[in-house]
């Protein structure tokens, strides 16, 4: 803002030398001091930012504007409006009433000027009002930015909190897992191989002196070594997740990623025993899919995909569509082949059609 106001100012000092030049009887001496105190002053103007200071110098450089239209040469009545305008805009907010107090010396000065005086004082309040409204505007948009700034910086350090804290609930739930396993390992199978070591020490010395008892006591070591092993199966068991939790719950998570990354809806369904399905099933499936979600993305300019998983009696049915443009011509890519090469390697077909949108279909045996 303050660049625009000195640059109008220049404009108009260029153009008053401009007329004195080529006005007569005009003392020259008083002319360049007067450019130079009214050039310093409105210099000055811009580098106190105190509202006080400000206007007294708006009002040393109307009173020099007047003592040069008076002593000098009347072309510099033109300098007047623009500081009227600059110095009424701190204490009136209407800006139409700046104009008409800037208007206001008009009636004084010579009827001569009169109307370039008239054309400056319009344009002055123009360009002010022009530059004040942008001003303000800037003002308001980077006090914005700062506000979202700050947001974002609460948010980022939100974020960073949660992700700390995840990880440190993650490490304190592996760590009461593990002191929960090394718990009942040492409650129930510790206990049991304790006892069945010192009833195998007792058998060894009463083999000689008393076999029976010997015998009782090994086949006591016997059933709590068969408790022992049960022990161990149970818990690692219980540690272990089922194979078909582990695929469907991974493929769940691999839409749900999908979903949140792309714009294209992605719906899973399942039906059937998921306990038939082999480990490996369950990574050509889901490599299948991948592929199939992928290609979907590049070129079906589909709005929704659809994954449906269905164990029947002989195998596993596994089909993703979309409803994309489709192709009339099938051409089988890398991508393609790789999925039919995985089918095929456990004795699984795969089927591609593209009469309604596009479908890839995986069937493995059971």
């Amino acid at each position: 803002m303050e660049l625009w106001m000195i640059g109008t100012k220049l404009v108009l000092l260029l153009y008053i030398a401009f007329c004195f030049v080529r006005a007569e009887g005009s003392s020259i001496d008083l002319a360049v001091l007067t450019f130079l105190l009214y050039f310093c002053i409105n210099i000055t103007l811009y580098i106190f930012k105190h509202t006080t200071i400000k206007r007294l110098f708006l009002i040393g450089s109307i009173c020099i504007t007047v003592a040069a239209y008076s002593m000098v040469h009347p072309i510099f009545s033109i300098l007047l409006p623009l500081s009227i305008v600059e110095l009424a805009a701190g204490f009136i907010e209407q800006k139409f009433i700046h104009l008409l107090v800037s208007i206001i010396p008009i009636f004084y000065i010579q009827e001569t000027f009169q109307p370039i005086y008239g054309l400056v004082a319009i344009f002055c309040f123009m360009l002010y009002s022009v530059t004040t409204s942008f001003h303000y505007m800037q003002v308001k948009d980077e006090a914005q930015m700062d506000s979202m700034r700050k947001a974002m910086g609460k948010l980022t350090k939100r974020v960073n909190e949660n992700t700390e804290y995840i990880r440190q609930s993650e490490y304190t739930f592996k760590l009461e897992e593990r002191n929960r396993i090394s718990q009942e390992i040492h409650d129930k199978i510790g206990h049991s191989m304790t006892g069945a070591l010192f009833q195998m020490e007792a058998a060894k010395r009463l083999l000689e002196t008393d076999p029976g008892k010997a015998a009782e006591l090994l086949q006591n070591v016997i059933q709590i070594s068969k408790e022992g092993i049960e022990n161990i199966r149970l818990t690692l068991k219980n540690m272990k997740p089922p194979t078909e939790q582990v695929g469907i719950h991974r493929l769940k998570l691999m839409i749900d990623d999908v979903n949140a990354k792309q714009p294209i809806k992605t719906v899973l369904t399942y039906e059937g025993n998921l306990d038939v399905i082999s480990p490996i099933q369950w990574k050509i499936i889901h490599e299948n899919i991948t592929e199939a979600l992928t290609n979907a993305m590049k070129y079906s300019q589909a709005t929704l995909v659809s994954v449906d998983l269905k164990v029947l009696n002989k195998l596993v049915r596994v089909e993703v569509r979309d409803n994309g443009v489709g192709t009339d011509t099938i051409k089988k890519g890398l991508g393609i082949i790789g999925m039919e090469e995985r089918t095929a390697a456990v004795d699984g077909t795969m089927i591609v059609d593209s009469t309604h949108g596009f479908s890839v279909t995986t069937l493995l045996p059971i």
